[in-house]
């Protein structure tokens, strides 16, 4: 069973109690998973192993992502950090996000095992760069492995 999840929190004045996110709950037959550690001000090399978990205590976030083989792609295939702008990645993200959202909603007509939870973005919160990158590099790993396509032009990778 592969997993991906995405804890997000932001320190916002008006918001104090923390914004969790589960993303994807979709099943394949994989392998057991290991984790994978980083702190985003320490390290931004990624190990390539099935689980990725970026956490920032100044900026109250995590995700964590559990799939089998994202981490290898995202090490070898994605596209490095800031080749994007944030305001990139975030319009990505929502327009993404609302389209997957969507198929959560139509389970007649998507398959449940790959849509199964909605996603709880929310576009006026900064997530930062860090916790964009990787919602958008699993929205393209996604749509790529999975032969999903959510909208738009999807950079075969």
């Amino acid at each position: 069973m592969a997993r991906f999840f995405v804890n997000l929190s932001s320190n916002l004045k008006v918001m104090k109690n923390y914004i969790y996110i589960l993303i994807i709950l979709f099943t394949i037959i994989a392998c057991s998973t290991s984790k994978t550690t980083i702190d985003k001000a320490v390290s931004t090399n990624l190990a390539i192993n099935d689980t990725v978990r970026i956490a920032n205590d100044s900026l109250e976030y995590e995700v964590i992502i559990i799939d089998n083989g994202f981490s290898s792609w995202l090490a070898s295939r994605a596209l490095p950090r800031n080749y994007y702008t944030q305001s990139y990645l975030e319009n990505k993200n929502q327009f993404y996000v609302t389209e997957w959202n969507n198929r959560v909603l139509q389970p007649q007509r998507y398959s449940p095992n790959l849509y199964e939870m909605t996603i709880d973005y929310n576009s006026n919160i900064n997530y930062g760069y860090e916790v964009n990158y990787l919602i958008y590099n699993y929205m393209i790993y996604f749509q790529n492995t999975y032969k999903q396509k959510l909208g738009g032009y999807v950079p075969i990778r």
